[in-house]
């Protein structure tokens, strides 16, 4: 094997010196990345949704992320100000400097005694999950050479997408402004777009799991995620820059990443429930392996908790049954769980779901939209009160905002892998055909495409 220094020695005794002329130099190829760095840096600061054009502080929220998980962030809340005195001026150094610095206090900051968040244990292995968790087994298991079974996956994907369409115009608000504006919304407020982040990441974990099947590690993910994924946005922003410098997971999911509770993991779970039908503790072993990637407790939970739902989407039919079953399946002691509990016991207290949700809106205030919480409390209210109808359904995740099209595609697709076709014309008809992605190989993909990849990595490695 030819050593590292004879690869280099080889190169500069190769080298014949050359004369550039002034244009040649390319000294001022610097000012081309200083722009896309100064780009980077503003948007953290202030920037607009691409879906829907909500505004958003990604860093500021940030910080609050932080506080929400146990830490003193009073030092870093005191640059706020600045921050958005410099983000406005366009001071490129001093804004840009600050940033640094909020950073370094964000990732030296000290927890705060007796904070709540410190009440429940933290869960960073899967062991520490199993041993906390109850996790049903269904004797029958799927037929994955089935046309039914096909049919599950075809249909999951397309109502994901339909979900995710319907959404992204309406991620970033309150309930209150979406009223005003719309009314209530149970239809596309625009023609649909396939474009979206949730099923980025879903499909770098179908081509690790085409390759390793169930031996797959996050890392086996975490390269398909470098190879094939050219930006990130909070949490994955964070661990794709991670990775970049070697830092595998888990790692790389907690490594200077004060967004590691919010939905980014949450927000592509189905998937792993998807290649483990009816067994939902395979489901929540490949989340883990997923979600550690780019988050860490909570935020991995979140994974979880929809790969759960999913995998049990094969067997059970009704969607309140089905979500109270999910619940009971989360970590005994974790503050997910008790999330979910909360919320579920407001539904028990009220009878709609717009009652249920201003409750929940009052106790997540704090959090950002982004978070994995009041998002799982969304998809735990819609659920609840939906009556297994898709319609109703989509419309109660619209109208209560947040993070719209990450709910409304990972619960949609719940719909698909219990019910098959169960969506009318008038989601299907402006869905363009073919799907268009971000992803490396997968620019331009069709629903069936997605399907094949699913059944026949299955068929391969599906020991029911």
């Amino acid at each position: 094997m030819k050593r590292a220094y004879e690869y280099d020695r080889e190169l500069i005794d190769t080298a014949i010196p050359k004369i550039l002329s002034e244009e040649e130099q390319t000294w001022e190829n610097a000012f081309t990345a200083d722009d896309r760095l100064w780009e980077a840096v503003k948007l953290l600061w202030g920037s607009h949704v691409p879906g829907s054009y909500a505004p958003e502080r990604v860093l500021l929220a940030g910080i609050q992320s932080m506080y929400n998980m146990g830490y003193d962030v009073t030092e870093a809340e005191a640059l706020l100000p600045k921050a958005l005195e410099y983000r406005e001026k366009e001071d490129k150094i001093k804004l840009t400097k600050l940033t640094a610095e909020v950073f370094h206090l964000l990732n030296q900051a000290k927890k705060i005694e007796g904070h709540r968040y410190h009440e429940f244990s933290c869960y960073d292995s899967f062991e520490k999950i199993l041993a906390d968790s109850d996790f049903p087994e269904y004797a029958e298991k799927p037929d994955v050479h089935s046309a039914d079974f096909f049919d599950k996956i075809y249909f999951g994907w397309k109502t994901q997408v339909v979900g995710a369409s319907f959404g992204t115009a309406l991620e970033g608000y309150t309930t209150e402004n979406l009223r005003k504006t719309f009314g209530e919304v149970r239809e596309y407020i625009r023609k649909p777009s396939t474009y979206n982040d949730d099923i980025t990441y879903e499909i770098a974990f179908l081509e690790a799991f085409r390759e390793k099947g169930y031996d797959l590690s996050s890392s086996d993910i975490a390269l398909e995620w470098v190879g094939r994924i050219p930006s990130g946005w909070s949490a994955e922003d964070m661990a794709l820059k991670n990775l970049m410098l070697g830092i595998f997971p888990p790692e790389s999911g907690y490594r200077s990443n004060p967004f590691r509770e919010w939905i980014g993991a949450q927000m592509r779970g189905v998937v792993c429930g998807m290649v483990a039908p009816a067994n939902p503790a395979l489901a929540a072993k490949l989340a883990f392996k997923d979600g550690v990637i780019s988050h860490h407790n909570n935020g991995v939970i979140g994974e979880i908790f929809n790969a759960v739902l999913a995998s049990m989407a094969f067997v059970e039919k009704d969607m309140r049954t089905l979500v109270l079953k999910a619940i009971d399946c989360m970590p005994k002691n974790s503050e997910y769980k008790e999330i979910l509990d909360f919320t579920l016991q407001i539904c028990k207290e009220t009878d709609n779901y717009d009652k249920a949700w201003k409750k929940a809106e009052l106790r997540f205030k704090e959090y950002n939209w982004i978070h994995a919480y009041p998002n799982a409390a969304i998809e735990v209210i819609a659920l609840y009160y939906c009556k297994n109808d898709f319609d109703s359904c989509l419309s109660m995740i619209g109208m209560m905002g947040q993070d719209v099209d990450c709910n409304a595609a990972q619960v949609a697709t719940l719909f698909g892998i219990a019910y098959g076709n169960c969506i009318g014309q008038k989601w299907l008809d402006p869905l363009p055909e073919d799907i268009k992605t971000y992803v490396r190989g997968y620019e331009d993909t069709t629903y069936r495409a997605l399907t094949d990849l699913v059944v026949s990595s299955l068929q391969k490695y599906w020991k029911s």
